[in-house]
């Protein structure tokens, strides 16, 4: 491992990289090192003021045990991910580009929290004083949380429209910016258009948390019922309290398990409609994300 310093800010990697790339749009002031997609990324500001956030791939990332070419190829099929799914709700991407081995994408800095940001997790654990993105969230008025909720529906039934498939879509994809009241989708680079086939197994992506029965069978169609169900789940994950102990009964049976009624935050209504949305049949569910977004603005 070594430690590597650009404009006063520290980030680590398994080997030295060459970041002078970085300079043409100005000076580092966060680095997020501790993904595990073989990314690293960068926030950087420029004399303007104008901030951006870059992605690179091509480093040796701590988190990431597969090959750097693999980082750079799945980075490069971002670019057109990103392109066809512009949308109000999304980051805005505004270039990629090479330099010596790296690949890099500049996206538009949104300001905001993760709300799964699992690489402060021990320092809540130090200081329980400090509020999570999570726990602030939860706090908010349940008009803020369905605005949200109608934000996340809208872009999903977007990206079905544009006949993708949400992979590895979950809360550490979403961010929310606390002054403004303001969503922005920071991360869909594993969206696939077209045809989808689980194609391995019961390792597919995605957090256990979140994925849906198909998402554990190789072989398995993943389509539109599998937005609807990536979506419910995430609901119950906003508007849901999940005990630790529900937690890793799911992690340890592979399979997601829904809250009960007293656990759910919003209407009893809205309860019923995210419960639908994650059957564990397929063909019990929403056909579509848009019949769940209709069947969700109903009841609001």
């Amino acid at each position: 491992m070594v430690v590597q310093e650009l404009d006063g800010v520290e980030f680590k990697l398994k080997a030295k990289e060459d970041f002078s790339f970085l300079e043409q749009f100005g000076k580092v002031f966060c680095v997020f090192d501790q993904n595990d997609s073989g990314n690293i990324s960068f926030g950087v500001i420029n004399d303007n003021q104008e901030k951006f956030f870059i992605k690179v791939a091509g480093a040796h990332t701590l988190e990431f045990s597969g090959s750097t070419s693999e980082a750079i190829e799945r980075l490069k099929n971002t670019v057109s991910i990103y392109s066809d799914l512009k949308h109000p709700s999304l980051i805005e991407m505004i270039s990629s580009g090479t330099h010596q081995q790296l690949f890099y994408v500049v996206f538009l800095w949104a300001e905001g929290d993760c709300l799964y940001d699992h690489w402060n997790f021990d320092f809540y654990q130090d200081y329980p004083e400090v509020k999570s993105p999570k726990k602030k969230f939860a706090q908010l008025p349940e008009e803020e949380k369905i605005n949200t909720s109608k934000k996340l529906l809208d872009f999903m039934a977007f990206v079905e429209s544009k006949s993708y498939v949400a992979v590895d879509f979950y809360d550490g994809s979403i961010m929310y910016d606390f002054e403004k009241n303001q969503l922005t989708i920071c991360d869909i680079d594993l969206f696939k258009k077209g045809k989808v086939i689980n194609d391995i197994g019961t390792d597919y992506w995605g957090t256990k948390r979140m994925k849906a029965p198909e998402e554990y069978q190789f072989g398995a169609v993943i389509d539109s019922r599998t937005n609807v169900f990536t979506v419910g789940a995430l609901f119950f994950n906003l508007y849901g309290n999940f005990s630790g102990e529900l937690l890793k009964k799911i992690n340890t049976e592979n399979r997601f398990i829904p809250l009960r009624e007293d656990d759910w935050t919003l209407s009893s209504d809205l309860y019923d409609v995210a419960l639908q949305a994650v059957k564990l049949n397929p063909e019990k569910r929403y056909p579509t994300v848009k019949s769940f977004r209709d069947a969700w603005y109903s009841k609001n």
